[in-house]
């Protein structure tokens, strides 16, 4: 006679345990953007001219360095542009849940 097994197979529990995620919604706002991301967006046309050879990567690390090692002050206008974009966001993502 077969013993019954009450062994749980891998592919059951990693089923149970998954989360479906809700569809994005694309006509949503968009959200904003970090201090980092303001500052690459301005530099790495710069960087990408001083270092031609450079693949994608080698530029993400040069201007990582970059922001690294500047100051909180260099920094700010780059966190002021942040700041102003999450406030947009915010009021935009307002009106669109009004409007559902």
């Amino acid at each position: 006679m077969p013993k019954d097994s009450t062994k749980v197979s891998k592919r059951a529990t990693k089923e149970e345990g998954k989360q479906r995620r809700s569809k994005k919604d694309k006509s949503g706002p968009k959200r904003g953007l970090s201090a980092y991301m303001f500052f690459s967006q301005e530099n790495r046309a710069q960087i990408k001219e001083d270092n031609p050879d450079a693949s994608f990567g080698t530029i993400g690390k040069l201007l990582g360095d970059k922001w690294k090692n500047m100051t909180d002050d260099d920094k700010a206008p780059y966190v002021a542009k942040a700041n102003a974009d999450k406030e947009r966001y915010e009021a935009e993502k307002k009106a669109y849940a009004g409007t559902n």
